[in-house]
């Protein structure tokens, strides 16, 4: 019956830090009351958006951290973000827009994977900037990102420190150089496309859907909206006990059950709709076959029923009233309902209305959860919040049945099942990249495939270390200079000393002389010593490889290869009996015939290519991130290497 347990999970969260510019005549007092008012301001310009965000854990909050060390008092907010990651960009895009109101506010914000900002930009940071050195570098500031830059030298920027900065540190930094620590246009360029299109993309991240549902959850979907995320997620990661409270229903009776539309976001209904679930048949939660033009509305109602009474069986029906009046009498309310006013929070409703009590009720939740967050102890679960609801709020079950018969058309929910170039380009789009257009007959037909050759010699140019590789963002990328002094230089780092002898033990006495004398040599005769070391180890290189070869030619290795000689093609019992001659004759008088290195390149990736059958793998993947795409393969018939056909 059963087929999803709860999974342990670790929750990504997003921690936000607002700083206010440094200013030494402000006392601490004064500067805690100026934090508390930016809080009011804040909330009550956003409450617009925010209020009728969908969350799927937790929302957006501020509060004010009083200074701890060297760290300056400020506002400081935390929020589980669940699997919706894109609740975590659009707190970014509320950050951004709020250093940009308020420009004597400057922001930090990261998760936990750091500084997540970075990682989205990692193709356009510059070459010193490592997580080690990142901390407190990034800042959001007049509604740009900035990022404090390392002095190339210890004497060239007084202003800069020589280590990571303090906050203290990196807030006057900021406020006294903002244009010098602004981000490249680059960096900012592929932050700024992430958070594209909000607010408006709030809209098309929700999914509204048809649901039968009891009538006491459509009340309480009408008055807070959001509680379908919390419904859903005691939903998703339900246990064995939690349906021990759903075997016979006690608050959401299916009797009661009415069609109603329902506003998920998109990773909400994914999650209800992907789960399979057979509900226990004591629970009276009965499904119509699935031909039924209305199952999904059933199914839905089911599931998200089950939600709504895992969430209510947690919690006593009589629990303390004090959890109740938390928002009234709160000293801040007043204040805060006074600015939403001003900033046409109400849109102009008359003040007594149904809309106006709707737009009241949440921007009371909305305080209590975001402005005014009280202690863990205090706060309302959300099935105490459920509870209250029911118990406070009267709805007529007929006259929520009356509008079953003007209900809006449900959203359509064909984006779960998208075609592999519609993930694709949805791929891409998140990468911003430009969609690749397909190649036509033509350009198929006078395809080069030393297109192929030249990408991957230029990746190969391009200098790597333990930390990658870089790829060359352009194919036509001009070809990497290669420093053949600073490479041996390098060989020599790794590889130690170099031995004269590879394989003798013996070392003559001059040999002994060069190295016991490091310490009396002269700045020349070092430096001499430098470069017949180079030239010995490049000797050396050489010498392996030449070993190499003829320890390789016992083997019928090299018959993998395809060489110059056999693009002359031969004919077959002439290169039959050249084969038969080079295996009878010894390792030591076999004639090492050159490899086209090109050729041999393009055949084994085509190869690679064509064994993908039009699925990932590692030669489109490699080939695509050089900016090469290869032709569909329209031969069927078995791969045959280039210039054997």
């Amino acid at each position: 019956m059963e087929e999803n347990m709860k999974l342990v999970t670790l929750e990504d969260t997003v921690e936000y830090h607002l700083f206010l510019i440094p200013d030494e005549s402000r006392d601490p007092e004064k500067q805690k009351e100026i934090l508390q008012k930016y809080i009011e301001r804040i909330m009550s310009l956003f409450a617009p958006i925010l209020v009728p965000y969908i969350w799927q854990n937790q929302p957006f909050n501020l509060k004010y951290k009083p200074g701890k060390g060297s760290v300056p008092a400020h506002l400081y907010g935390v929020t589980k973000f669940g699997d919706n990651i894109e609740d975590e960009w659009f707190i970014v895009y509320v950050i951004r827009e709020i250093t940009k109101e308020f420009p004597e506010l400057i922001a930090r914000i990261e998760d936990n994977d750091g500084q997540f900002l970075l990682i989205e930009a990692a193709d356009f940071l510059p070459k010193w900037l490592d997580p080690d050195n990142s901390v407190n570098r990034v800042f959001f500031h007049q509604g740009e990102l900035c990022i404090i830059p390392a002095p190339r030298k210890p004497e060239a920027e007084s202003w800069l420190p020589t280590t990571s900065p303090t906050i203290p540190q990196a807030l006057t930094i900021i406020s006294a150089h903002p244009e010098k620590v602004l981000a490249s246009e680059l960096v900012r360029a592929s932050v700024n496309r992430r958070i594209k299109g909000y607010p408006e993309k709030i809209q098309a991240s929700l999914h509204r859907a048809h649901c039968f549902l009891p009538a006491g959850i459509v009340a309480v979907l009408k008055q807070q909206p959001r509680l379908v995320a919390a419904a859903v997620q005691a939903f998703y990661l339900r246990d064995p006990i939690d349906l021990r409270a759903c075997r016979i229903f006690k608050t959401f009776l299916p009797e009661t059950r009415i069609m109603t539309l329902v506003t998920f976001t998109k990773c909400l209904y994914a999650q209800l709709v992907q789960q399979r679930f057979v509900p226990d048949r004591r629970s009276g939660y009965e499904l119509p076959p699935p031909s039924h033009p209305q199952y999904r509305a059933h199914e839905l109602g089911m599931k998200l029923a089950h939600g709504f009474e895992i969430l209510c069986s947690k919690c006593s029906p009589h629990f303390s009233d004090s959890k109740k009046s938390l928002v009234t009498n709160s000293p801040l309310w007043a204040s805060f309902l006074e600015s939403l006013k001003k900033n046409d929070y109400f849109k102009g409703l008359i003040e007594g209305s149904a809309q106006y009590q709707e737009r009241l009720e949440m921007a009371k939740n909305y305080f209590q959860l975001s402005v005014n967050r009280p202690e863990s102890s205090l706060a309302m679960s959300p099935g105490e919040e459920i509870l209250t609801m029911l118990q406070t709020i009267p709805f007529d079950i007929e006259e929520l049945k009356k509008e079953e018969t003007n209900l809006h058309p449900e959203d359509d929910d064909r984006w779960l099942d998208l075609s592999p170039d519609q993930l694709e380009q949805l791929l891409q789009e998140a990468a911003g990249k430009k969609e690749s257009q397909p190649i036509s007959k033509k350009e198929e037909q006078d395809y080069d495939l030393t297109q192929v050759s030249e990408s991957m010699k230029a990746f190969i140019s391009k200098v790597s270390t333990h930390k990658g590789a870089e790829l060359p963002q352009e194919p036509s990328e001009a070809p990497i200079t290669f420093d053949a002094d600073s490479f041996l230089n390098y060989f020599d780092k790794i590889l130690g000393p170099r031995p004269h002898e590879s394989d003798s033990d013996d070392l003559d006495e001059e040999d002994f002389e060069c190295l016991d004398s490091d310490d009396d040599v002269d700045l020349e005769t070092q430096e001499a010593g430098e470069e017949v070391s180079l030239k010995g180890t490049f000797d050396d290189l050489k010498s392996y490889m030449a070993q190499m070869d003829q320890e390789l030619a016992h083997t019928n290795i090299g018959k993998s290869f395809t060489t110059r000689k056999q693009l002359n093609k031969e004919p077959p019992s002439q290169t039959a009996s050249n084969n038969s001659d080079e295996e009878d004759s010894g390792a030591g008088d076999s004639v090492m015939e050159p490899v086209d290195i090109d050729l041999n390149l393009v055949s084994n990736i085509l190869e690679s290519y064509s064994s993908q059958a039009g699925l990932a793998g590692p030669a489109s993947n490699l080939l695509q991130s050089m900016g090469v795409q290869l032709p569909d393969n329209s031969d069927h018939r078995a791969t045959s290497k280039p210039g054997q056909d």
